[in-house]
């Protein structure tokens, strides 16, 4: 009998203990991703009384094909009319979230004496909620029709975009190995540019090129496009210096733009539960129960971090939207754990090798503590906003309820912000890229020209004004377009709470 490659034998063991996991787990009525996670740890090389992985090149070749469907997958169900319909609540209370968590996560790392490229990625880790958990506990709990539900969604598709960005900032940054704002600046405008490039290729050429073969899409032919397209960004982001899974996902939101959309997430579905669950099984054969041990006291300390933390700021970021305690309270507390793309952040140190071996089993260690935490969480919402309306200062209450009772007095309001927020935020996207593209032309075509003739600090500086004056009507655009709109005039002669905003 031929010998079976070690490939095909990893593979074997970690879905047969998947299977078994996923039976055993859904028996509990615990999530899934848990049982892949326990599954992976059964089969990782620390359990030495059963049938293990043999090589751990192969598993995190496996891991690195589930990221990739993992993130087209969830392209195909992100949309920039979702993000649009979104409004500015989700944005300002991700924000808020997002930017708070990375802050303490860093803090904490330099404050226990880790590195500043642990410390950077600890924080990453930390601001990423778990989308896969928390639709779960609102559907269990019949929740997802509720009012602070539907802002949790929103901050969940805000948040996947955010951690899109976040991933190529981070590759940058361990590319270098140093904080550097230039350098930054730089990846913010390429990756800018060439999304921009991608999509407007994407949104003219792909759904034209859709329409000419419908009447030869039958759902293999469909489904081995769609790969094939997925596969190629893949590429194509790689070699311009983006992550795998950046491409991933990009093709998968171009895709989504498409009149089959709905046909290749229903094709590709299979693909996304196959490569997903090698993937989180594969988190879990990096669980060192040893490192475990040792940084029990650390664990504990981050989960409080989580817990704590997540739960004041995603509150604090929806009532700086303009809602009210008690919606802001229940997205808060929904919001109270990290997730899937903690791990792919993780993931994406390890391979990188910018990470110490420690912080990657820790990190998946707490996302399990704070998934089990997630219902009860969710369930003290109410208790907790009731002991502190008790106890919240009259003027307080006032004040809060006021302000999100202004912000959404009228359907007509409510109309209002969304079209004056859509236009703004198509203007914003829209001049900036031109104004990027200016940047990106003057110094490949201008600059040569002017350093040629006026070197030293001068050129620079002429260079400057060069590319002001050729920006400034994008700029004033930024600023100014659609200030004097019907929407605008209506929202500002309505209330002073309006103005503010």
């Amino acid at each position: 009998m031929a010998h079976l490659p070690d490939f095909i034998v990893d593979l074997a063991i970690i879905l047969i203990t998947a299977g078994i996991a996923t039976i055993v787990f859904k028996w509990l009525k615990q999530p899934v991703v848990l049982g892949y996670i326990v599954a992976g740890f059964i089969a990782g090389p620390f359990i030495i009384w059963l049938p293990t992985v043999t090589e751990m090149a192969n598993v995190e070749i496996w891991a690195e094909i589930g990221v990739i469907f993992l993130l087209f997958a969830l392209g195909l169900e992100f949309s920039f009319k979702k993000l649009i319909d979104v409004g500015g609540t989700a944005s300002i209370a991700t924000l808020i979230n997002l930017g708070s968590m990375i802050v303490i996560g860093y803090v904490v790392g330099q404050f226990l004496g880790w590195s500043q490229m642990d410390s950077i990625f600890l924080g990453g880790m930390l601001s990423m909620s778990s989308t896969t958990i928390i639709i779960k506990a609102f559907n269990d709990m019949g929740l997802q029709k509720q009012k602070f539900a539907g802002i949790v969604f929103g901050m969940l598709i805000v948040e996947d975009l955010a951690a899109i960005l976040m991933m190529v900032l981070l590759s940058t940054l361990a590319a270098s190995n140093r904080i550097e704002g230039t350098e930054l600046l730089g990846s913010i405008l390429k990756l800018g540019f060439f999304v921009f490039i991608w999509f407007v290729v994407g949104i003219f050429l792909i759904p034209t090129l859709l329409k000419k073969l419908k009447n030869y899409l039958n759902d293999e032919t469909l489904l081995i496009i769609a790969v094939g397209l997925c596969l190629g960004m893949v590429l194509f982001a790689s070699k311009v210096g983006f992550s795998a899974a950046l491409g991933a996902f990009i093709m998968g939101s171009i895709l989504a733009e498409t009149i089959k959309a709905k046909t290749i997430e229903h094709l590709v579905e299979p693909l996304k539960n196959l490569f997903g669950a090698v993937f989180f099984v594969s988190v879990g054969t990096m669980l060192n129960p040893y490192v475990l041990v040792e940084y029990a006291w650390l664990i504990v300390a981050l989960t409080v971090v989580v817990l704590v933390g997540r739960v004041i700021f995603a509150t604090l970021g929806v009532l700086a939207a303009g809602n009210g305690l008690k919606i802001s309270l229940q997205a808060g507390f929904s919001l109270a754990q990290i997730g899937e793309f903690s791990f792919i952040i993780a993931t994406l140190g390890m391979s990188l090798g910018v990470i110490s071996d420690f912080l990657y089993p820790i990190i998946v260690t707490v996302s399990i503590i704070t998934t089990f935490t997630t219902p009860y969480f969710i369930k003290l919402s109410v208790p907790f906003y009731n002991y502190l309306e008790k106890h919240i200062p009259p003027g307080w209450t006032r004040l809060i309820d006021g302000y999100a009772t202004t912000s959404y007095k009228t359907v007509n309001t409510q109309n209002d912000w969304n079209k004056l927020l859509r236009s703004v935020l198509q203007n914003v996207i829209i001049y900036t890229i031109l104004a990027l593209a200016v940047i990106v032309l003057g110094e490949q075509l201008i600059e040569p020209f002017i350093t040629k003739h006026l070197p030293g600090v001068g050129g620079r500086v002429a260079l400057a004004v060069v590319e002001l004056f050729m920006m400034a009507p994008f700029l004033r655009a930024i600023v100014m377009k659609r200030n004097k709109s019907q929407e605008f005039q209506r929202l500002w002669n309505d209330s002073h709470f309006n103005r503010g905003h």
